[in-house]
Order: C-alpha cells, then structure tokens, then sequence
C-alpha cells in the first residue's frame, strides 16, 4: 500500500515538472516573440528613417546649390552636418540607445514581482 502511494505522488512530481516545463517553453516563446517583433519593427522603422534622411540631404543640397552656387560645397556643408549629428549621436548613445534597450529587456525578462524586496 505505501509503494502505491510514493509511486502515485512521484507520478505527480513527474506530472508537475512536465507542466512547469511547458510553461516555461511557453513563456520564452511569447517573451521571444515580443523581442522579435520590436526588432522587426525598429528595422523597419531603420529603413524608412534612411530613406528619409537620403531624401532629406538630397533636398538640402539642392537647397544650398541654389544659395550658393556651388554643388561640392552644398555636398560637403550637408556631409558636415550629418557628421556633427553622428558625433552628438555616439556622444548620448547610452541616454539614447543602451539605456532604452536595456530597460525594454529588462521588462521584457523580469517580472515586477520576481525582484527581490
């Protein structure tokens, strides 16, 4: 009668554990394919943002062109531009890049409730 019983409850146990591990694969799906998803969207939203940039610095060599006359010096007064922007741009990358996507990770991975108190 007790061998019925420890084989009844380690049944249970196996039983548990199967659930537990299905939750967990299920979990790691959704979390992955929210994190999937942001980075599909961030490319897409990459692309467009080029686009629009080469469009933007084409038309502002026009522009200049025109004020001043001459197509090399439109062509690197915009080069200009677009490297300070780049320079400020590596200047802030952790306020701008690193820190939005760590906490966006973080979320994504860490319940409110599993950090200790």
């Amino acid at each position: 009668m007790a061998e019925f019983d420890y084989k009844s409850l380690l049944g249970e146990i196996k039983s548990y554990a199967s659930v537990q591990f299905d939750y967990a694969k299920l979990t790691a799906v959704e979390k992955l394919s929210v994190l999937l998803s942001a980075i599909g969207v961030a490319l897409v939203l990459l692309i467009i943002g080029a686009c629009l940039l080469f469009n933007m610095s084409s038309a502002l060599v026009a522009w200049l062109n025109e004020l001043i006359g001459c197509t090399w010096a439109s062509h690197l007064i915009v080069a200009a531009l677009l490297l300070v922007v780049l320079l400020i741009v590596l200047k802030c990358r952790k306020a701008l890049i690193i820190d939005p996507i760590t906490k966006f990770v973080t979320k994504l991975f860490i319940k409110p409730n599993d950090k200790q108190q």
